[in-house]
């Protein structure tokens, strides 16, 4: 969903984001700049975005870095840490400076959609060991059955009950 939002704002655009696949050291503070940037996530190989994580861990921590940063901690391709992106966000989305104010918007969308990803892995994670434990309970329960199979073959044959022969049915 966060891809299409930021395509859709991204449409307006009149000039294309630099052709470097690093661009963490830019410092605009305009919402602009920050979607061109997360456009320019999107062409990245995950080797690209561990280097541009370490090229932004770098730099001072203004509320445009931040912001930059929860992108990357966010992005599928690198390592997700949505906890910690969270937390950057959230420290933008409490501060007063000038330059955190004008990124409110673009902060509380990534907040949202991380924290809802966050809510959707936990529940995926919950499913996939609701399964692991039903794929078990599925095995123990064959096993008990090829037990009693088991057992029943090694049963004795019952004699077949005869019936008298003035015996009228």
């Amino acid at each position: 969903m966060l891809p299409l939002v930021l395509a859709v704002l991204l449409g307006g655009c009149v000039a294309p984001p630099p052709a470097a696949p690093s661009v963490a050291g830019s410092e605009d503070v305009g919402s602009q700049s920050i979607l061109a940037y997360y456009q320019s996530l999107l062409r990245m190989t995950p080797a690209q975005i561990a280097r541009e994580r370490q090229v932004l861990a770098a730099l001072p921590p203004t509320a445009n870095t931040q912001v930059r940063i929860a992108m990357v901690l966010g992005h599928p391709r690198g390592q997700p840490d949505l906890a910690r992106a969270l937390t950057l966000l959230e420290g933008v989305l409490k501060s007063n400076d000038p330059g955190a104010v004008g990124l409110h918007p673009l902060a509380r969308l990534l907040a949202d959609n991380y924290g809802e990803r966050q809510k959707l892995e936990g529940q995926l994670e919950k499913q996939g060991q609701q399964l692991k434990d039903s794929q078990r309970k599925a095995v123990e329960l064959q096993e008990k059955i090829d037990g009693l199979a088991d057992i029943e073959r090694t049963l004795p044959q019952r004699p077949r009950a005869t019936r008298p022969a003035g015996s009228v049915r």
